[in-house]
């Protein structure tokens, strides 16, 4: 059975701190001069794909990916930098704190990470990503996840990783389905994962492969880590998040206080950025607002506002004094914040082979929250067809959540501040436990 393909690929919404073991990795892009912004930490840049050119608005999606290169790199060799599987699976309450105290990033002791999942996770990103198998499967054995069987030239099934291929490729666009496959992978390690690769990064690709995606046998959630600047006809293809029983994620955006679509679309969860604050001994203190003092003067943060174009859905009426008549974002949040990321093994860009990075942005946060979402099981559609049935799952009992069920983000400012109850920086709050999800 040859390799799936389908035909024509938007933007993305990550952040990456790069480190080579033991050594970083140089960085450098064929499509052009990055950006780099400098901060006391320091130097961040602007891959040319995560510029927005406003004359492509609308007509084809910028990745948000940013690339921390810390001011003293520590070259001492070790295990994977950034937060993993277990780390983040116990900030977000999904296995027992007793059985990782503290949520440290490297404990002494055995570590527990997320069990379960089920049915299918599909992410759709831009252009074809040929080590996608090898560098899942090696993300799986350093966090002792299950390696799932490769399925691309064979029927999907369980425990399954398949890709629908491009031909063309992208780098960028490489390690922004990298980062989506595993941490995917890493929140529901029992779900089937399928990497559906549009041929470009047009809108009209990219939505053709989310229509592919949404028409896979036992897919549950979409999650889709790139976006466009909103404009005036975003509505009119907001139909292609709206298949019934399948839940629809995206990325808020990586530019502080800003909107884009299809974050802001009705029928997606909108997945925004937080900040995971540790102490000086690696425990975890709580969170706050990925905030766009990052960046110094740069554009980074959470995204998130009330949408130009948009209106409010009804499951957004409990806020209604906040956002107005327009359909407010993010719904909920997830570590995001580059200097507090995830690690992740994908492709170097500025030389041959993959390796460890550690990725930021709101890319981290739309497949990680994917796949909490299928670790609790419900099976709920997104879409306006079945009214929203997600999303009015995390709306329900607002403002009296509890604890269990979100975490109220108080601190930070995305040019939104976070405050009590929901907010344009952080929607209601990061992840607690898998109830109300």
């Amino acid at each position: 059975m040859s390799k799936k393909h389908i035909g024509p690929f938007l933007s993305i919404g990550l952040a990456i701190l790069i480190i080579g073991q033991p050594a970083y990795v140089s960085v450098a892009f064929p499509q052009g001069p990055p950006q780099q912004i400098t901060t006391p930490a320091g130097t961040v840049i602007v891959p040319p794909s995560s510029i927005e050119r406003p004359e492509e608005r609308g007509l084809r999606a910028h990745t948000n990916h940013l690339i921390f290169v810390p001011g003293k790199p520590q070259v001492t060799p070790g295990p994977p930098a950034g937060e993993n599987p277990g780390s983040l699976a116990c900030v977000y309450n999904i296995v027992s704190l007793y059985q990782n105290s503290g949520c440290p990033t490297n404990p002494s002791g055995s570590f527990a990470n997320p069990t379960g999942g089920g049915g299918v996770i599909a992410i759709v990103a831009a252009y074809h990503y040929p080590t996608a198998y090898t560098d899942l499967s090696a993300f799986s054995g350093q966090f002792n996840l299950p390696v799932l069987n490769d399925c691309t030239n064979n029927p999907l099934t369980t425990n399954c990783f398949q890709v629908v291929s491009a031909t063309s490729g992208n780098c960028g666009w490489n390690q922004e389905a990298a980062l989506d496959i595993e941490w995917a992978h890493a929140m529901a390690p029992g779900a089937s994962i399928v990497l559906v690769e549009a041929a470009s990064s047009s809108l009209s690709d990219l939505l053709a492969a989310v229509d592919y995606a949404s028409g896979i046998a036992g897919v549950r959630q979409v999650s889709m880590s790139w976006g466009s600047g909103e404009f005036p006809r975003e509505r009119n293809y907001d139909f292609h998040f709206n298949r019934s029983g399948i839940a629809y994620f995206a990325s808020s955006g990586d530019t502080g206080g800003k909107t884009i679509w299809p974050g802001v679309s009705p029928n997606v969860v909108s997945a925004g950025g937080t900040r995971v604050n540790r102490d000086g001994s690696g425990n975890f203190t709580g969170e706050s607002a990925w905030s766009k003092e990052t960046c110094g003067s740069g554009p980074c943060g959470g995204g998130g506002g009330p949408s130009r174009f948009e209106a409010r859905p009804s499951y957004q009426n409990v806020i209604q004094g906040i956002v107005g008549s327009s359909r407010g974002t993010p719904d909920f949040s997830f570590d995001a914040d580059p200097y507090t990321g995830v690690a992740v093994y994908g492709p170097y860009c500025s030389s041959s082979g993959s390796g460890w990075m550690v990725f930021g942005g709101t890319s981290v946060s739309s497949p990680a929250l994917a796949g909490i979402v299928n670790l609790a099981g419900h099976n709920l559609g997104s879409g306006s067809g079945s009214s929203y049935p997600e999303q009015v799952l995390l709306y329900t009992g607002y403002p009296n959540y509890g604890s269990i069920t979100f975490r109220d983000i108080t601190s930070g400012n995305t040019g939104y501040a976070a405050g009590f109850n929901w907010d344009f920086a952080t929607g209601i709050g990061s992840n607690q436990g898998l109830n109300g999800k």
